[in-house]
């Protein structure tokens, strides 16, 4: 079987970089391969501790300068579209700016704009001469012209929400802090600056926000406004999704932006917490006993809550609730007054407020802020208060319900953000006036370009040995893969109890046939027959299976198997997560995992794209870009270049105890760049900056080097995660890294460096005007690309849909250029990125992001399940780390994955 692999000039392990792979003195002359694991290991901790410094022209500027672009790009077919951007027109009037400081101190944002709204409703009309602030709801106030002092106190009392009969009194102090000219900002969007007045582009966002924000029936959260009242839809377990709007001001090329669309949140339902409760377990309260992990959820669930009392007539105070009693409800015995006389909670509230308690074997509320003085509430009394967000991670089937409260059709979509710009008036909104804000009733009209798909390779062998992909897709049918793997020795376990030995038999004969007629090299038979085992025994069943297949080949001299094929259950829990982390780092056994719930009809897509998963796993390769084989890909063709994805993967919201995981993935096949090796680590929880990039990158160089005896001269490199407020510290660290990482190889080693955020979370979305513009499912086509109009004025960026639509709105990804030694220009790194997102090894379809992006993803959610519950670590910094670096240092690294995993694309 031929293969592609042109310019590797074979597999060699040359010294290039061996003089400084192995240890910082200098001392080593092998290569990277002749040092055990554990000096690389140590030599590369050395260097994530080293401090990151600005590159050579960003030293003493203190602040870097993103880059300019380079142009427009040309290539493709213009078609027009429009995106939910509406142009704000300013009337250049003087923005003011003052600190507010509300004394006693709260924490909601909601308190403190009520505080702010009285005051301007007592003295707008005396102190403030006639001015209508808006304000953050923390430190920040603007107005349209000054007030008549720099700094003046006030005092503001409101009705306490928690003891209605109850004045609560405010002093807040006005001290002015400095003042703008809009027509600052009207010269940055023509060009003028280079710097964007962010301040005043804030100070407008929260203008245009501060209508909805004063409405009592709207919950502000960040740019997003939600209400029931806009519609709601039930998730199950005692959860709402409300629907609301996200707005955005955005400066353009064609001026400033309101970015605006449709958006949804899980709310917690406004229910007495009992009936919450029992949603929540799926249990009814008086009949049914609770287990352990009941508790547990309901503990973790609960804590944080607002609620409000229900037994004392119109007395509606309100709680936090802060845990649950130990014991039972029935059983509950408190201090009832200064004397220390106790008494059951039963008998005092049948006593005190004549209410019989129903649910006794449940555990009571703790709620209050003293814990020296808890107060205790069976649940049955307590109502949660409305309008509360849910904060924790949704179940499977409510992620599945908020999918489909979400789904919108294209025009659907459109029409619905038009009716909420509509809605919201901006006409007449009294705040936008004051400030001298027009904003146009009709979204953008942009003339973008339709690139088109790169041809793919096949192998010789088969019928078809090119393919050009058409609206994002294509099949395997008469194609053969370039790469053929091999699995020769493979084995099947159903942890399904509803799969039987003979099903999977029959499985695995389905798939095998369908892997070689793939072009891959499948043996018929399994080594062991193929079992069923439970759940709960997963551990052992794995070892003493993988045990007796290693017995069994004792005939073939140094073999192991290649493949377990995994049958699991629909509902499988951690099942998954566990089994990847035992066969990943305890055995070294490459898994697929396949869904009873895909295998009922083996629907013949699902089982090829299963065959083209285990072909990489097992060291295959599915397709490559022609292009890439003649080296006509844009700038990367021409000289050796690795091309990385990187993410950080953070634990779901109530997970505050588990680090965040980094991961970066980098091309090990030049000029192809279809096969990605990766490598990751824990660090600070949430923290976004890669702490151990320059190990990480390293590492994979030295990997580069030894497969294709070739150092990279250009880095591509495609971060994934990072929002515009973190720019200047990804800029400024992570590619400090990288060049350090470059400089602890050899010395005077400096490839060229690209470095590409690539953004999914954001709310632009882009709508097709005909026929011309539009695929089957009423988006705009696969290859749409944008970076006119609605993208920055003066750096460079761009918006690519690079796939197709299936189910609601596509949404493009938007890619931000923040550096770029190779001097891309428009068409050139348009053209390469939308490439990159071909080369997607887990089916036939063009993905959203470029596939080393989203491989990292895969890469850092796949390591995430090998932390262990709870398991912080305890690894020490040296004296010389500063107090981030000690942090990130104590946290414990993940367990190292066996060598054979390591080396193939596993993650997919």
């Amino acid at each position: 079987m031929s293969s592609y692999r042109g310019g590797h000039g074979g597999r060699g392990r040359g010294g290039v970089w061996t003089r400084r792979v192995g240890h910082s003195d200098n001392q080593g002359q092998g290569s990277a391969s002749q040092y055990s694991t554990n000096e690389l290991e140590e030599q590369m901790s050395k260097l994530a501790l080293q401090p990151a410094t600005p590159p050579e022209n960003m030293v003493g500027t203190g602040k870097a300068k993103f880059l300019c672009r380079p142009g427009i790009g040309t290539r493709g077919r213009k078609v027009v579209i429009r995106a939910n951007h509406f142009l704000v027109q300013l009337a250049g009037k003087e923005l003011h700016h003052y600190d507010v400081t509300i004394i006693p101190i709260v924490t909601s944002r909601g308190t403190n704009r009520e505080v702010i709204r009285a005051l301007v409703k007592v003295y707008r009309h005396s102190s403030l001469e006639g001015r209508l602030p808006v304000y953050d709801g923390r430190k920040s106030l603007y107005t349209a012209g000054p007030l008549p002092f720099e700094s003046q106190r006030f005092e503001v009392s409101l009705t306490d929400e928690d003891q209605p009969l109850r004045k609560r009194v405010f002093k807040v102090e006005i001290k002015h802090v400095g003042s703008a000219n809009l027509r600052h900002l009207e010269v940055f969007l023509m060009g003028g600056q280079p710097d964007a007045p962010q301040d005043v582009i804030q100070a407008l966002d929260i203008v245009l926000g501060e209508h909805p924000s004063n409405s009592n029936s709207v919950i502000p959260v960040g740019r997003s406004f939600f209400s029931d009242s806009f519609g709601s839809h039930k998730l199950g377990d005692g959860l709402d999704s409300w629907r609301g709007f996200y707005k955005s001001l955005r400066p353009t090329q064609m001026g400033l932006s309101l970015n605006v669309d449709t958006s949804s949140m899980a709310f917690i339902d406004s229910t007495l917490v009992s009936e919450f409760v029992s949603k929540l377990i799926g249990k009814n309260l008086i009949s049914s006993r609770l287990t352990n992990a009941d508790i547990v959820k309901m503990k973790k669930t609960l804590k944080g809550i607002k609620v409000e009392v229900t037994h004392r007539g119109t007395t509606r105070r309100k709680y936090r609730i802060s845990g649950l009693t130990t014991v039972a409800t029935r059983d509950l015995i408190f201090t009832c007054d200064e004397l220390g006389t106790t008494k059951k909670l039963v008998d005092y509230f049948r006593d005190v407020y004549r209410h019989n308690i129903i649910f006794l074997d449940v555990p009571c509320l703790v709620v209050g802020g003293n814990p020296k003085r808890p107060i205790y509430l069976p649940m049955e009394v307590c109502m949660i208060v409305k309008g509360q967000r849910y904060e924790k991670k949704l179940n499977e089937n409510q992620k599945t319900n908020l999918l489909r409260a979400t789904c919108q059709k294209p025009v659907d979509r459109e029409n619905n953000i038009i009716k909420i710009l509509r809605d919201n008036n901006y006409g007449e909104d009294t705040f936008a006036i004051e400030f001298g804000l027009t904003v146009s009733g009709r979204p953008t009209t942009i003339e973008s370009r339709v690139l088109p798909p790169p041809l793919l390779k096949y192998h010789e062998t088969g019928v078809q040995k090119e393919c050009m992909p058409r609206f994002g897709a294509w099949n395997m049918n008469d194609k053969k893969l370039v790469d053929g793997g091999k699995v020769n020795f493979w084995y099947c376990i159903s942890f399904s109890p509803n799969f039987t030995p003979n099903d999977a038999r029959w499985f695995c004969k389905e798939l095998g046939d369908v892997c070689r007629v793939s072009g891959m090299e499948f043996a018929e038979r399994p080594i062991l027959p193929p079992i069923a085992a439970p759940g709960d025994r997963l551990e052992m069943v794995l070892k003493s299976r993988y045990q007796d297949a290693v017995n069994a080949l004792r005939d073939h001299e140094d073999k192991l198997p290649d493949l377990l094929i995994a049958i699991l259950p629909v509902n499988n829990g951690n099942l998954y997560s566990h089994l990847k982390r035992i066969c990943e780092t305890e055995i070294g056994l490459v898994t697929q995992c396949c869904s009873i719930k895909k295998l009922v009809r083996a629907n013949p897509v699902y089982l090829s794209n299963l065959a083209l998963k285990i072909n990489v796993k097992v060291g295959g390769r599915n397709t490559v870009l022609a292009d890439a084989i003649t080296r006509r890909v844009p700038v990367v063709g021409r000289e050796p270049t690795i091309i990385f994805g990187a993410d950080v993967s953070h634990p779901p919201p109530g997970e505050d105890g588990n680090p965040s995981i980094a991961a970066v993935v980098a091309s090990q096949d030049w000029p192809e760049m279809t096969t990605y090796l990766g490598t990751s680590r824990t660090q600070k929880h949430r923290q976004e900056i890669i702490f151990h990039l320059s190990e990480m990158v390293k590492n994979l160089l030295v990997s580069f080097r030894r497969k294709t005896n070739l150092e990279p001269k250009k880095i591509i490199f495609f971060r994934d995660g990072v929002s515009e407020g973190q720019f200047q510290r990804v800029l400024q660290y992570e590619i400090s890294a990288i060049r350090n990482a470059c400089k602890q190889l050899r010395a005077d080693y400096v490839p060229s460096i690209t470095f590409i955020v690539v953004q999914k979370r954001h709310h632009t979305r882009l709508f097709p005007t005909d026929n011309r513009s539009m695929d089957r499912s009423g988006n705009i086509l696969p290859g749409t690309v944008v970076d006119t109009k609605i993208c920055h004025p003066i750096e460079f960026d761009f918006y690519l849909c690079s796939h197709a639509g299936i189910q609601g709105t596509s949404r493009p990804a938007h890619y931000r250029v923040l550096w770029d030694d190779n001097g891309f220009s428009a068409d050139e790194l348009q053209t390469l990125t939308y490439y990159l997102c071909y080369i997607n090894a887990r089916c036939t379809r063009s993905i959203s992001i470029v596939a080393p992006t989203y491989y990292a993803h895969h890469f850092a959610s796949r390591s995430s399940s090998y932390v262990e519950p709870g398991d912080s670590g305890s690894f020490v910094a040296g004296s010389s780390a500063s107090r981030d670096e000690a942090s990130s240092a104590m946290i414990k690294q993940l367990p190292a994955l066996k060598d054979n995993i390591k080396e193939v694309m596993f993650y997919c």
